[in-house]
């Protein structure tokens, strides 16, 4: 009851705690063109496998392909992006989670306003991008249809949605250790190999080629670039979105787990 109490509250003080959030990502904008910065991978990436592709296309990538492949890459990465481990992480050792606890919306409202409030700048960094990746292609590679369209938000918002579990997750086990940025280097580690980021899944060797569909880092870039790159019919949209949500349920219960028994602790030693 309380939980769902503290849930309506968050929801009525939406719009504040957006404008809120927004208001700091302006006056943090330094540190988010930062951020920014630490995502050019794909952009660094791009020129390479361009040069690769230039004789011929490799498993059906050409330069135009490879070209919308990861712009798109980029585009998908400021919007999807969070950093709640580091803020718990913070919190934890600074103590100043414990102010946070004291007010009458759930931290984890906040902190998912805080990061969703930054996305409008990410998004304007990255609208550019995506015009540019229109532009070189002539749009041939790009989504089509209302239909496929209709599932470009909801892939988006559920990469999203994995994308701030997992931060929660592991910012939630500094509730037992010093640090958990450990962890989440772990975790960067496998988004960077698994989900598309450096190299398409399509271009993995045969043996490796189907792993990443049963890992969470695919639903949070490869999954939502091939579907904005037209390179999904519509059924296997559909069943990628299905198996996205899936991940989203599941750690979004495991970080709420990771989080009640971590506070648990956290209050029993005087936090």
């Amino acid at each position: 009851m309380a939980d769902a109490a503290s849930s309506m509250r968050a929801l009525r003080a939406l719009p504040t705690l957006m404008r809120v959030g927004v208001s700091q990502a302006v006056a943090y904008r330094a540190e988010m063109l930062v951020w920014v910065l630490t995502t050019t991978m794909p952009l660094i990436m791009l020129p390479l496998w361009h040069a690769v592709a230039e004789e011929a296309p490799i498993r059906g990538f050409g330069q135009s392909r490879f070209t919308a492949y990861f712009l798109a890459a980029f585009v998908v990465r400021q919007v999807v992006g969070a950093w709640a481990s580091w803020t718990i992480n913070y919190e934890v050792r600074t103590g100043a989670l414990s102010q946070r606890l004291l007010r009458p919306i759930h931290p984890l409202w906040t902190y998912a306003t805080e990061n969703l409030a930054s996305i409008p700048m990410r998004a304007a960094i990255a609208l550019p991008v995506g015009l540019t990746a229109f532009f070189l292609t002539g749009g041939a590679h790009l989504v089509r249809g209302a239909a496929m369209w209709a599932i470009v938000p909801l892939a988006l918002l559920g990469a999203w949605c994995i994308t701030f579990f997992a931060h929660v997750t592991i910012g939630a086990l500094s509730l037992w250790m010093d640090q958990s940025i450990k962890v989440m280097d772990i975790w960067s580690a496998g988004f960077f190999v698994f989900s598309g980021y450096l190299v398409p899944i399509a271009l993995f060797p045969d043996w490796l080629r189907a792993a990443p569909e049963y890992m969470p880092f695919v639903y949070q870039l490869g999954f939502p670039v091939d579907l904005l790159t037209g390179a999904l019919s519509e059924g296997e949209a559909w069943r990628r979105l299905g198996a996205q949500w899936l991940w989203v349920l599941g750690l979004g219960g495991l970080a709420l787990l990771v989080w009640k028994r971590g506070l648990r602790r956290y209050g029993a030693f005087g936090g």
